[in-house]
């Protein structure tokens, strides 16, 4: 990182530094969790993100993924490896009290299909939260754009290996998405958010990155604005 950066951070985020995101959708989890929940983690991955280690403050924490690294992560109290995206959980009806999903929801081609199978798995009450890339935003937009090669160089930039940046769809990423899929999918929309903060995948380009300020500032500004922020959460409680 440049000291261009640093000090255009210090200047403009001196308490908001790194994976802003997944600090606040800890901070947005915390809350919604019992000492007795089961949950289960759709798209748990290696547990490269700490702010997702939740166990030890539940009963339990599942996971799963396509890939058979998340058979090594250690926030995880049992880890299942799924072959399908599209299959059905392999899970019994009502066995979770919480599901959660952290950057997963860009990566599903058919998000109908994952939002039937967590309300099936959910007891009747149970929630649904998710944090993931805002369709409305600049980087959503470029990535709707761009070839999967150039999201593999870009995150290579930013420190991110290969094998951790997956196919891009965007078909659960705004909120009017949402609110359909819920609709159709037996839940009700509890809290439906959008965040935006630092403009970290333009800490790689120095010259860029005043005008992502700029940008975050702009959007946050007005709700009337909240569209273009970069990244949506949802809670959702199933209700059927």
């Amino acid at each position: 990182m440049s000291a261009f950066v640093r000090w255009l951070d210090a200047a403009f985020y001196p308490t908001e530094h790194g994976a802003w995101d997944n600090k606040r959708y800890r901070a947005l989890l915390l809350p919604l969790l019992k000492p007795e929940s089961r949950v289960l983690d759709v798209g748990a991955g290696r547990g490269r993100i700490p702010e997702m280690n939740l166990k030890g403050l539940v009963r339990s924490v599942v996971g799963i993924d396509p890939d058979p690294c998340v058979l090594d992560n250690p926030y995880l109290d049992e880890a299942i490896v799924a072959d399908d995206p599209n299959a059905p959980l392999p899970f019994a009806d009502a066995s979770f009290d919480v599901v959660v999903t952290s950057n997963v929801l860009e990566h599903v081609g058919e998000p109908t299909i994952l939002f039937a199978e967590v309300n099936r798995v959910l007891k009747l009450g149970g929630l649904f939260v998710n944090k993931t890339p805002n369709r409305g935003h600049y980087v959503a937009a470029i990535a709707s754009l761009t070839p999967h090669s150039f999201h593999e160089w870009i995150n290579a930039r930013r420190g991110r290996v290969a094998a951790d940046t997956y196919p891009t769809y965007y078909h659960a990423n705004s909120q009017s998405a949402v609110r359909t899929l819920a609709a159709r999918t037996g839940f009700e929309v509890v809290q439906l958010v959008t965040w935006e903060g630092p403009p970290n995948y333009l800490r790689i380009i120095p010259p860029a990155y005043p005008l992502g300020i700029a940008y975050e500032r702009l959007v946050n500004s007005s709700d009337a604005l909240s569209h273009f922020r970069a990244v949506l959460t949802m809670i959702l409680r199933k209700c059927q």
